[in-house]
């Protein structure tokens, strides 16, 4: 906001010193060591003025103090001129958002931009883990945080409901399952299916070190045990919609599906469409006789069909096998055709782990050989695995993080704190329960989310639930402060009137004033990360405030109207942000 009016200003004064015409103008927020409320950078001016850069700054500075009311001073670091703006502008600002609701959010209207987000993406043969979590937890804020931008939003997921991993579970479900149902055992229907892939994965190594004893290779013996080759077959019937085997595919399926939207209601996120690769895989196969019509894609003799990408330095990517089954590519492709004529998209953003960056480079690559215009709008929001401290998680092997009990421990955890602070026993049991539920989840979801997406990450259970430092808990218990504050208050009956400001007073308003930017610079990197410090930086300069500043306890009426003002509105700036984020916050902690 003040930037861009400085921007003009600026862009004048250089017209009139030195006749630069749209000049490049650089206005940062002025380092906390140095005086100044805004900083532009002199050196590149000084070719046009011909002077020092003191001197150039000195010109500038001169000019500006006595054309911009707004400011009172200036100083100057070597070539950098640091903007001192007088404390009416920062209170006239503050009052000019002080009264609008869902400060900083653009309510985006029906000829926005579309955007489509695809998130979670899960596969059929097992429950969702912490892996899963962070991809969730991200492809649902970058969805808020678009929205907020003024974009509309559809958020989806492809659930990966066939392939050889599927048949995997069914296979063993089938040798060693004896019937057992969510409904007989009383097991989430993720986590039974999930079973019988580990189980299906023991029982492979046995029979490979079998064939590996009796002289088979390493490649030949992990592609010919028996239960592998069942797991092929069944394959290749369900393609052909052998019906015992569609039947049982559609069985555990809906287990998953109905333990999956468990997950989702325990996470609080939710999905516009479901797209399943049991359908896309087949429009994908259609885009393979496009392809070859167009002399786009290649035919081997063994009926395999290919694309050759070595002209933009990659290598022969497979398509269709020679059998006549797809690959995952096949699907992604059909699947993007078909989100491309549901929602005529202005961008679709695809939240998948850093180890495809490969494989979407391809796709897109495909798609804009094909000719479709739209694929230039195709984009990979590349994040980093996350690790416990135990170390990196295998699905095949069992030992991944299970979802459910990541969730339940999180929240066992809130309620054994709240439990020692012991200041909660006028709240009613299922007020207690939701707000454990608040604090445990805020804890998860933060933890996750302030990190940067390329970043590979460790999470940390304990340290994520600590109602101290960059957590959602400390951030959490600072609200509800704020909402016990204003609850012994009465702001409908007067008007903001001051006219000076203590510096604390001013660093709050400068960070709420610049809330619209996050959002953007947020939205635009795709990444919540950027939203998640932003609000860890406002609560630790509003406890500074708190702490050494009376609030309540004032004897001008006129300040402390103000400074519970002040207050009001930076409670409203951590509920709207956390929210993008995907986070409640309570009133009372």
């Amino acid at each position: 906001m003040i930037k861009n009016k400085l921007n003009i200003e600026v862009n004048k004064c250089l017209y009139k010193l030195y006749k630069l015409k749209d000049p490049l103008i650089q206005v940062q927020n002025t380092r906390k060591e140095f005086e100044g409320d805004l900083t532009i950078n002199i050196y590149p001016y000084t070719k046009n003025s011909k002077q020092s850069p003191e001197n150039t700054a000195k010109e500038i500075g001169d000019y500006l103090l006595e054309n911009v009311e707004y400011l009172i001073d200036f100083n100057i670091v070597k070539g950098f001129l640091n903007l001192l703006v007088s404390d009416e502008f920062w209170i006239t600002q503050f009052i000019d958002i002080y009264n609008k609701e869902n400060y900083g959010i653009i309510s985006p209207s029906d000829t926005s931009e579309l955007c489509v987000v695809e998130y979670s993406s899960p596969n059929t043969n097992k429950p969702l883990h912490l892996g899963h979590i962070r991809n969730i937890l991200l492809g649902n804020s970058i969805s808020n945080i678009l929205e907020a931008s003024g974009k509309r939003v559809k958020k989806v997921q492809i659930i990966n409901d066939r392939g050889i991993h599927i048949c995997k579970s069914m296979v063993a479900w089938l040798k060693f399952g004896n019937n057992e149902t969510p409904q007989n055992t009383g097991v989430k229907g993720d986590h039974l299916v999930g079973k019988y892939y580990v189980e299906f994965n023991k029982f492979h190594e046995q029979q490979k070190q079998k064939l590996l004893k009796n002289g088979m290779s390493e490649e030949e013996s992990e592609a010919n045990t028996p239960i592998i080759l069942e797991a092929k077959d069944m394959l290749k019937r369900w393609e052909d919609q052998d019906a015992d085997i569609i039947n049982l595919w559609k069985k555990m399926n809906n287990w998953v599906y109905a333990g999956f939207d468990m997950t989702y209601k325990k996470l609080e996120v939710t999905f516009d469409k479901n797209y399943f690769e049991s359908e896309t895989y087949i429009l994908g196969k259609e885009i393979i006789d496009y392809g070859l019509e167009k002399n786009v894609f290649y035919r081997e003799s063994d009926g395999s069909v290919w694309i050759d990408l070595s002209k933009e330095g990659l290598d022969k990517k497979i398509l269709l096998r020679s059998d006549g089954t797809s690959v995952y590519m096949t699907q992604d492709l059909g699947t993007a055709l078909q989100r491309h004529k549901d929602f005529d998209f202005t961008k679709m953003i695809y939240t998948v782990g850093n180890e495809q960056d490969y494989h979407f480079m391809v796709l897109f690559l495909i798609l804009k050989r094909l000719e479709y215009k739209w694929s230039n709008n195709c984009f990979h929001l590349s994040y980093g695995m996350i690790d416990l401290p135990s170390g990196k998680m295998k699905s095949r092997e069992g030992t991944v993080v299970d979802a459910d009990e990541l969730i339940s421990d999180m929240i066992l955890k809130s309620q054994l704190i709240t439990s020692e602070l012991g200041k909660l026993d006028s709240m009613s049991q299922s007020d207690l329960e939701d707000l454990h539920r608040i604090i445990g989840l805020g804890a998860l979801k933060y933890y996750i989310l302030k990190v940067d997406p390329k970043k590979r990450m460790l999470f940390d259970p304990k340290a994520s639930i600590d109602f101290n430092g960059n957590t959602g808990p400390f951030i959490q218990y600072t609200y509800a402060r704020i909402q016990s504050i204003l609850s012994k208050c009465n702001l409908s009956s007067n008007t903001i009137q001051i006219s000076s400001l203590l510096e604390l007073e001013k660093i709050l308003i400068k960070k709420i004033l610049n809330f619209p930017n996050i959002i953007q610079e947020s939205a635009d990197n795709q990444s919540p990360s950027i939203i998640a410090n932003y609000i860890y930086e406002l609560v630790k300069s509003y406890n500074a405030f708190y702490q050494n500043i009376p609030i309540l306890n004032n004897s001008d009426e006129k300040v402390q109207f103000f400074r519970i003002c002040l207050s009001k509105k930076v409670s409203e700036v951590i509920y709207n942000a956390m929210k993008l984020l995907g986070i409640r916050v309570p009133i009372q902690m």
